[in-house]
């Protein structure tokens, strides 16, 4: 058999990694040591040409499909990992054939779940991650993709200003089709319900999760979450006919979720006397899509939110609200925030992505500011910040931590 590599983009040197070697063999001389989430297949991290790789043995044909599927997924900006190549034909040093490989490029400042339990947390981290998995799995439905095994494990986690953005990771079982049946939908639901509180269980017996936390009505809150959301970007909502403005305040109600509004489908009754509103066209990332039309930051949703506002705070003490918004927004980005995300030296660096720090070192301000009563400038925040928070953060840019075994998830289907 000969080694074949499939990679939209193929790197030289791939071929000079061990693929003769079973992936849970491999020296160490190859690996990043990067905390590993649950997975029912080895998962391992490599240093390839400056850049991290992950690589999960698995079937040819499986690796194939996901391979794939993910780059449709990329392809319509669903939040998940970017895929790098498939690795077939295989075979060790005796001739005997050995799993394909599918290898995804690592997610920068992302963890598992299990990572970030390890570390010391703010209380309600649990539904934090729920919320941000809600939000993806919403996400995915409404692009018509059915994955079957959603899951904590099957998902990163990005910081994002104070909360968490949501990334699939593993699209194995995923379909994708036109549109999703509610059955289809609420199959999906409760293979999350059931699999979060397995994660959940497992973190209470380590002594990870936080004290007063319920298993199983945390797991609950997938179904809550995502319902209400769902209600929200897809419900039909109808008003008297003076009422008109409530078109308008159903689209702001979807921006605030960070959700743009491409079409709306608007029916009035017989007698035009009532008009019916729903959504029919929606699609996340409002506030990131402005930010970075204004001043080419690409950063996630919330941190996105809270960057306008800074921005609109600096608009408005400068007094330049009649000025052009992409001037401002420029003056804002070369005045304020590349001064202060380059005030970080490079050794901490790596502890936390741009966009996340400028949104702690508003935070920070804000308490300085009201142990001081009076208003701190940011440019003391940043090194005040520095030099008594920022070094006693882990290192999430290639995070160095506790190396999660690989356990089983309580599943509640057995071809999933």
């Amino acid at each position: 058999m000969a080694l074949n590599i499939t990679a939209s983009r193929p790197d030289p040197a791939l071929l000079d990694l061990p693929w003769e070697l079973p992936l849970e063999t491999w020296p160490e001389e190859h690996l990043a040591a990067l905390p590993r989430g649950i997975s029912r297949h080895v998962v391992r991290f490599v240093k390839l040409s400056g850049r991290v790789l992950a690589v999960k043995e698995i079937k040819a044909d499986i690796a194939a499909r996901e391979y794939q599927m993910l780059r449709v997924l990329n392809r319509i900006e669903v939040p998940c990992v970017e895929p790098f190549g498939v690795v077939s034909g295989r075979v060790d040093v005796n001739g005997n054939p050995l799993d394909a490989c599918l290898i995804t490029r690592h997610l920068q400042f992302s963890l598992p779940y299990r990572a970030l339990f390890s570390q010391s947390l703010r209380v309600g981290t649990s539904t934090r991650l729920i919320d941000a998995l809600a939000v993806l799995l919403v996400r995915l439905h409404l692009t018509g993709f059915w994955w079957g095994d959603v899951s904590l494990s099957n998902t990163l986690f990005r910081r994002d200003a104070g909360a968490f953005a949501a990334y699939l990771v593993d699209a194995e079982t995923g379909e994708l089709h036109q549109a999703l049946t509610d059955g289809q939908r609420e199959h999906d639901l409760d293979i999350a319900r059931v699999n979060i509180a397995g994660e959940l269980m497992d973190l209470e017996a380590g002594g990870f999760l936080e004290a007063g936390t319920d298993a199983i009505d945390t797991s609950n809150r997938i179904v809550t979450r995502y319902t209400e959301l769902w209600n929200e970007l897809t419900g039909l909502e109808r008003f008297e006919k003076g009422d008109r403005w409530r078109v308008d305040e159903r689209i702001r109600r979807l921006n605030e979720l960070g959700f743009d509004v491409d079409e709306l489908a608007i029916s009035t009754d017989f007698d035009g006397t009532h008009i019916a509103i729903q959504p029919k066209v929606v699609d996340a990332g409002h506030h990131s899509r402005r930010l970075l039309r204004l001043t080419g930051l690409d950063v996630e949703e919330n941190q996105a939110r809270r960057l306008l506002n800074d921005l609109d705070s600096y608009r408005a003490g400068t007094d330049r609200q009649n000025d052009d918004e992409e001037i401002v927004a420029h003056d804002w980005l070369a005045r304020i925030y590349e001064p202060i995300t380059r005030t970080v030296p490079r050794d901490l660096a790596g502890k936390l992505a741009p966009a996340e720090l400028f949104h702690e070192v508003l935070e920070h301000r804000w308490y300085m500011s009201e142990r001081a009563g009076h208003d701190i400038p940011i440019e003391d925040a940043i090194r005040d910040y520095v030099a008594t928070v920022l070094p006693s953060k882990p290192d999430e840019a290639t995070v160095v931590g506790v190396d999660t075994v690989e356990m089983p998830v309580v599943a509640m289907f057995d071809d999933h």
